[in-house]
């Protein structure tokens, strides 16, 4: 008789950046696969990004083309490990050929949150003092806030959420502007002051959410991370990467969504704007959730004919310049 030797269990590694936020939600992942597939071995490795490395400029100013992803792509396309863990805002809509966004996992409140200073805790943002410095390092949330609030004081910040709530808190900052999805993960949800509404501030693309990144040709590893995904979460998100997408739109442009899910329809609202606040398009579309990605690109064409296109051409000329 001849005995059949049976192959041991893969080992799935998994890609994270360094920082405490990504190793929180890479480790979230991990625990949920391990949940779900007890036989498998799923192992974090870890990268550092160039958005981890360069701390001192601001973000719109680096560029975003794989800012805080590029290093874990080149490592699932050298085999070095077998899916990364990506903050979905994070990750650019045009993914590299041979990798596929995999999976999107439910999401936690994607709204940015106001963080103060303790001399005004009895404050809200429409009731800060005139000059108010406000910490943000997002043209998109710097844009929206200008154009409510003309008359506070922007000033980028740069770090992880630590170095960036230890500067509010040494009097840098009378505010921050934080999303309230990263403080809760990070057992901050106390420093959130108060949840930005979504006519002040629409959201980034993806914010709240996790994407999953592996090779497209990898079939055992999309199988399992399947067993993760959010349905209702990957639909909203989808349309969203579609409507940026389509405004060939970068992570660091003012470019912001809604997005809401009732039933089998889906709600998409989107704005761009100017840096300064100034010009402003903003418009709403609901379909069919299934259609998410349809929804998208009809979002995108409407805001183009009220004019997005400009806005965003004038923003990509001044960063080119690098002023």
């Amino acid at each position: 008789m001849t005995s059949v030797v049976s192959s041991p269990p893969r080992t799935i590694r998994i890609g994270s950046r360094k920082s405490q936020l990504a190793l929180v939600q890479t480790y979230w992942v991990q625990e949920q696969l391990q949940k779900a597939f007890p036989d498998i071995t799923f192992e974090v490795h870890t990268m550092s990004t160039q958005g981890d490395k360069i701390l001192d400029v601001a973000l719109a100013k680096i560029g975003d083309k794989g800012l805080f992803t590029k290093e874990l792509e080149l490592g699932m396309l050298n085999q070095e490990i077998d899916f990364a863990v990506h903050s979905l805002k994070d990750l650019p809509t045009h993914l590299p050929e041979g990798l596929t966004l995999a999976a999107i996992t439910e999401r936690e409140n994607p709204a940015d949150a106001l963080v103060v200073h303790e001399k005004h805790k009895d404050k809200q943002i429409d009731t800060l003092p005139e000059g108010a410095v406000i910490g943000t390092s997002s043209l998109r949330r710097l844009a929206q806030l200008r154009h409510h609030f003309p008359h506070f004081t922007f000033k980028d910040v740069r770090g992880n959420l630590i170095t960036r709530l230890a500067k509010l808190d040494a009097g840098e900052y009378d505010a921050l502007i934080l999303a309230a999805a990263g403080l809760e993960r990070l057992g901050m949800g106390d420093r959130v002051h108060q949840i930005l509404p979504s006519y002040i501030s629409l959201h980034a693309v993806g914010q709240g959410a996790l994407g999953i990144e592996c090779r497209a040709d990898d079939s055992e590893v999309l199988s399992l991370l399947k067993a993760i995904e959010h349905p209702e979460t990957r639909d909203r998100c989808l349309a969203e990467r579609s409507f940026l997408r389509s405004l060939e739109g970068g992570c660091q442009v003012p470019i912001g969504v809604n997005t809401e899910i009732s039933g089998d329809n889906l709600t998409l609202t989107g704005i761009v704007a100017s840096v300064d606040g100034q010009k402003f398009v903003k418009d709403t579309v609901t379909g069919i959730a299934n259609n998410a990605e349809a929804l998208g690109i009809e979002l995108a064409e409407k805001l183009r004919q009220q004019g997005a296109q400009e806005i965003l051409s004038e923003i990509f000329a001044v960063i080119q310049r690098g002023s």
